[in-house]
């Protein structure tokens, strides 16, 4: 892969895709999860430190989609001037903001900047350009810069004017940063160079979600685990009484086939033998453990229970390549935190050991991160959606952009 290595920025002004698609407290839009940032602080850091100058350009949230009851776009929720104390302090430059992405105030403030400063553009999605992919969109943002960097793996799977369409704009001046290149390089080293046991753990909410990366994973697998609400659907294609669980009833056939496939090709598929169900979908609902063979009409399944939690911790344990997207329940409830928990737990054990473990972003990251397990992972990806497509097999076109 073409990285930041490969190109000497002295004196260049780098145009750099990040992604600061961040979350925000609601009522005080502060950052509660820098993750992204701090991800590409070191892509960013290279390029000053050889005497370079970034222009940064990134999405945050999507401001056309949820407008505000006039109609209008809500500014204050989605302006990038959000995120501008954070990158400054992590960074440690005092970070200059242009209120547009294009126009005469970035173009001025883009020709005018020095050698090691640092300047953020305000959201691309203020255009409805940027996700159309529209051309003269992204020749617009790439007369700013003299060399592209693409450092932003959570949109990889967008062909949007700063991910894809730009980089033709710079045919022989454009190269990934180094969230891009780790995120490539841990992902093929799953799917290409798995070491053996190799453990995928799915979860969330639906099958037709994972419905793709659940086929691909059953040619590469020795184990599949099967947790979150998508298991319900599994359990009752097989006959089994599932009450008020969540469930893809057009999905019950396609799931047969899946645990037909899975036992031509030696892959052992594993479902949940119990769960924690509740009488409503709330941490305070009446809650206590159940057989997932007969569950009683009005109790739904929202996690895993205890014995499927500890056999799932054993092949976890025993793995020495594990691949985790999805949660095992709603985590984000106490209540039906402990089958997520009880997997990361095995998962950190499993590492601490010598396997390789790659976390799909998303909310299995929020779950590492909630229980204090980060840094007892092997790496956890930044990109959700786009890890699942490459794991589905698709060419990304953020990815395609920068090779061709």
């Amino acid at each position: 892969m073409k990285t930041v290595d490969t190109i000497n920025f002295d004196g260049k002004k780098a145009l750099v895709r990040v992604d600061f698609n961040v979350p925000l407290d609601k009522k005080t839009l502060e950052i509660t999860d820098d993750a992204r940032i701090r991800a590409t602080i070191p892509t960013l850091k290279k390029i000053l430190n050889e005497g370079g100058a970034c222009i940064l350009m990134s999405h945050l949230g999507r401001p056309l989609k949820k407008l505000k009851e006039d109609g209008t776009v809500d500014f204050e929720k989605h302006t990038l001037k959000n995120t501008l104390a954070k990158v400054s302090e992590l960074l440690g430059v005092d970070v200059k903001f242009a209120s547009d992405c294009i126009g005469d105030e970035a173009i001025e403030m883009a020709a005018n900047l020095k050698s090691g400063e640092v300047l953020l553009l305000e959201n691309l999605r203020f255009y409805k350009e940027e996700e159309k992919g529209d051309e003269a969109f992204a020749e617009k943002l790439s007369k700013l810069g003299d060399v592209y960097v693409n450092d932003a793996f959570g949109t990889a799977h967008r062909a949007h004017a700063s991910t894809a369409v730009i980089a033709k704009f710079f045919p022989s001046a454009k190269c990934f940063g180094y969230v891009m290149a780790r995120e490539v390089a841990n992902a093929e080293k799953v799917i290409k160079h798995a070491e053996r046991p190799f453990t995928a753990i799915t979860g969330g909410a639906k099958v037709s979600d994972k419905l793709l990366i659940l086929e691909n994973l059953i040619d590469k697998v020795d184990n599949l685990i099967i947790g979150g609400g998508m298991a319900y659907t599994f359990l009752k294609a097989q006959g089994f009484e599932i009450g008020s669980s969540l469930c893809e009833d057009d999905r019950l056939e396609l799931c047969l086939e899946l645990i037909k496939k899975a036992e031509s090709k030696g892959v052992k598929l594993l479902l949940p033998e119990d769960s924690i169900v509740a009488d409503a979908f709330s941490n305070e609902a009446n809650c206590k453990p159940c057989d997932n063979q007969h569950i009683e009409k009005g109790w739904m399944g929202l996690d895993i229970g205890p014995k499927a939690a500890t056999y799932f911790a054993e092949v976890i344990k025993g793995s020495k390549t594990i691949l985790w997207n999805g949660p095992m329940g709603v985590f984000e409830m106490t209540n039906f935190e402990n089958g997520t928990k009880t997997a990361a737990i095995a998962v950190a054990e499993a590492t601490k050991n010598g396997a390789f473990s790659l976390i799909g972003g998303g909310d299995s990251a929020a779950a590492v991160a909630k229980f204090g397990f980060e840094d007892q992972v092997s790496y956890v990806s930044t990109g959700g959606g786009a890890l699942l497509e490459y794991f589905e097999g698709k060419t990304l076109p953020g990815i395609a952009a920068i090779n061709e």
